[in-house]
Parts: C-alpha cells; sequence; structure tokens
C-alpha cells in the first residue's frame, strides 16, 4: 500500500476591523467582526462537506491568538491544540499602521525587503515556519492549521524550499483555504487562496 506524505492545510483567519482596514496586526489580540464570524462557519461548512468530511482523522494547532483561535472554533475546530509558533509576524513599531501609513513614513517601504525596527526579522519568521513544516512532515496524516495572512505565506515559500522573501507574491486572503501538498515526491502548493465556499455565499 502506497504511504501518502502528509500535508499542511492553512486557514487564514476571518476579518478583524484590522485587518478590514488594512492595518498590520501582529501580536495586538482582536476578535472576528460579524463578518468574520461568518465566514468562518461557511468555512467550517465547506469542510464539513466531501470531499473533507470534517477532516476527523487530521491533527489541527492553532495561533493562540483570538482572531485565529475563534476562526477554529466556529469552523468546528474547538479541538485545536494552541501553539506559538503559528504566531502572525511581530512587527514591534509599525504595529497598527496602514501601507499608506508606512508610505509616508517610508517612502518606497517594502516589508519583505526591509523590515520591521523593533520586531521579528524575517528570517525569525522563517525559522518559525520551518518549525512548523518539521512538525507536519513528521506527523503519519495531514494537519490542519488556523494562523495570519503573513505568516502563512512564509509557510508557504518555505515549504516549497524557497526564500521567505517569495511570500510577497502568495496573496491571502481571510478565512481562505489553502492546502501544501506534493508533486512527483518534490513540496507542491496543491491549492491556494480558495474562497469558494465565500464566492458560493455572495452569489447565493
Amino acid at each position: 500500500m502506497a504511504v501518502v506524505a502528509p500535508r499542511i492545510l492553512l486557514v487564514r483567519h476571518g476579518q478583524t476591523e484590522w485587518s478590514r482596514t488594512g492595518r498590520h496586526t501582529g501580536r495586538t489580540d482582536i476578535p472576528l467582526t460579524e463578518e468574520g464570524r461568518r465566514t468562518a462557519l461557511l468555512l467550517g461548512e465547506r469542510l464539513a462537506r466531501a470531499p473533507w468530511n470534517g477532516l476527523p482523522e487530521v491533527e489541527v494547532r492553532t495561533s493562540p491568538l483570538l482572531r485565529a483561535s475563534g476562526t477554529a472554533a466556529l469552523a468546528g475546530f474547538g479541538r485545536a491544540k494552541e501553539w506559538d509558533a503559528l504566531l502572525e509576524w511581530d512587527y514591534g513599531q509599525y504595529e497598527g499602521l496602514t501601507p499608506a501609513q508606512l508610505q509616508e513614513l517610508r517612502p518606497g517601504f517594502h516589508i519583505w525587503r526591509d523590515g520591521v525596527p523593533g520586531g521579528e526579522t524575517l528570517a525569525t519568521v522563517a525559522d518559525r515556519a520551518d518549525d512548523v513544516i518539521a512538525w507536519a512532515r513528521s506527523t503519519p496524516r495531514d494537519v490542519l492549521v488556523f494562523a495570519h495572512g503573513h505568516f502563512l505565506r512564509v509557510l508557504g515559500a518555505r515549504w516549497l524550499g524557497f526564500d521567505p522573501a517569495f511570500a510577497a507574491a502568495l496573496r491571502l486572503d481571510p478565512a481562505s483555504l489553502s492546502v501544501l501538498g506534493w508533486a512527483y515526491g518534490a513540496p507542491a502548493i496543491e491549492r491556494w487562496n480558495d474562497t469558494a465556499h465565500l464566492e458560493t455565499a455572495h452569489a447565493g
């Protein structure tokens, strides 16, 4: 019987007031908006149906921050274990600022190149992502993680073996579903930024 290599299923948390307005939200612990709660429930409804069927066998972990753990609970994964490795990038002095404010402060600023004063380096974020990957690849089954936009983008880049700055090319929306898997024995992206469960709801 063929051995199937484990995959990482990724969920970015639902909308918060800060994500809605574009503010960099690192360690500030703010809850989901009503829209964020609604989309987390829609995600849960999707994962309860085929082909996911509730993912009864997966091991589930979540960032301890409310926006991630709340998304996990609303989606039906209250059994998720909290793990600090899944925390969002610590933005230091840039916490709470919007991209427009950062451009006024530092014209031409690009977070993936320039970093954040008083916060984590991109290399440190990548180290945490590598820890998550090592854990996932050591398990005999798929894993599901609930976390944050920038961190999960770095996780995607590192899964592929790329420099963490490649994450700049990996857009990720709130309440999206992604799958890091394999193709011909090599790490691959099976699904990325999938929001079909939200688009179907809007169409209805």
